[in-house]
């Protein structure tokens, strides 16, 4: 019809969608990564798609304000957010819903929607895999998570996978010391970030602190690299003070139970690396593979994330996109030989073998009509009726 649009098939940019082939995959992955999760112990939660505004950037989401779709809510008048990010309704369910004295172990695996595309990915849709460990201030539980982290890469076939630790502590606790306003704490946060030897230089040459605080913030630019970065770190922030030094503590300490546990698993250390900053409270870790240009998985401390629900908790979690879990990891073939095409009808015999091979695992496509061709259903075996039963047979070409 004139005038009517001819690009209706076209999605917004960043918003893709999941084809048969690609589905089953991104299925079948999603299965077994949550069965890792359920073997560590974590309870499976499904957040809501949608929450209220206020609720939905408390805490951990003020950093997602920028990355979250707004609308009004026709029934109350109040704003709606969609959810960028699984976490902070995890931290909800954990403080407000389940209100455990114990330890909680919660996992979770959903759509998240955001108003800017990932530069590397291109994608405003990834689905969120992630999982929380409430309850639990030491570091058994940091470890914990880390490991879970592991397993569900080595499960996803995603390879050459090393570790990247830092601690936000350290840069929290030279910024209160050097005394740094709100605003020059954001400057300085930002440009670590970039790891721009210039413009801290221009910061340092116009920051009212002292001396030795502009050492310490200059050394943390330098401070990454391998397992000598921590003994570095010691001799150049070596009085800075005791919040300082109890973050490298803690670095140290999981370091050295993840060398014994993974004596081959590359370590990296950076000790400006701030990701999550504004909500994480102690240690921060990354999953890099060589090729991709940003962590595939991420994670850290957040403590009293819950506070803002009524129930302040320490925790801990990691979270990563199952699709690119998909396309990083090596392909798992699933169903290879299974696809199995038999002919319509409703003779009673038929009707018990069909229902018994599905139970078994194989996908068995029931023809709607005696013209129907097997091939083009995609199937390689065929029933045929052999006497009084029927009989699975290969298609041959």
């Amino acid at each position: 019809m004139k005038g009517l649009p001819t690009d209706r098939w076209l999605l917004p940019d960043g918003i893709e969608e999941v084809l048969p082939n690609e589905a089953m995959r991104l299925e079948d992955l999603r299965r077994r990564l949550l069965d890792i999760c359920f073997g560590f112990g974590y309870e499976l939660v499904f957040p809501p798609l949608v929450e209220y505004l206020d609720s939905l950037l408390t805490g951990t989401g003020h950093d997602l304000e920028l990355h979250t779709f707004k609308l009004t809510d026709p029934m109350s008048g109040r704003l709606l957010g969609i959810r960028a990010d699984l976490t902070p309704q995890v931290a909800r369910i954990d403080a407000h819903n389940l209100k455990r004295e114990a330890p909680t172990r919660l996992c979770y695996v959903g759509t998240v929607l955001r108003t800017y595309a990932d530069p590397l990915d291109k994608s405003r849709s990834p689905i969120q895999i992630g999982a929380e460990l409430y309850g639990h201030a030491g570091v058994e539980a940091d470890l914990e998570v880390i490991r879970l982290m592991l397993e569900v890469l080595a499960q996803a076939g995603v390879l050459g996978v090393h570790l990247d630790l830092g601690h936000v502590g350290i840069y929290r606790g030279l910024a209160r010391q050097a005394g740094l306003d709100a605003e020059a704490e954001v400057e300085l946060f930002a440009i670590l970030q970039r790891k721009s030897r210039p413009d801290l230089e221009q910061f340092l040459a116009q920051c009212d602190c002292s001396a030795q605080a502009k050492a310490h913030f200059g050394a943390l630019l330098e401070l990454n690299g391998e397992s000598e970065v921590l003994a570095q770190a010691r001799a150049r922030l070596t009085d800075a003070g005791d919040e300082v030094n109890a973050a490298l503590d803690s670095l140290e300490d999981v370091a050295e139970k993840i060398r014994r546990l993974y004596p081959s698993l590359p370590v990296h250390f950076d000790l400006a690396e701030l990701r999550g900053y504004h909500y994480h409270t102690g240690l921060v870790f990354a999953a890099l593979v060589p090729g991709y240009g940003r962590e595939v998985a991420r994670g850290g401390r957040y403590d009293a994330i819950g506070e803002v629900f009524g129930r302040a908790r320490p925790a801990v979690g990691f979270s990563a996109d199952l699709k690119l879990l998909l396309r990083l990891g090596v392909p798992v073939e699933q169903f290879s030989g299974k696809r199995l095409w038999a002919p319509c009808g409703e003779d009673p015999e038929l009707t018990e073998t069909v229902r018994e091979l599905r139970q078994q695992g194989w996908q068995v496509i029931q023809a709607l009509s005696a013209h129907e061709d097997a091939r083009q259903m995609g199937c390689d075996f065929k029933l045929e009726r052999r006497g009084r039963r029927f009989e699975i047979v290969s298609i041959v070409d």
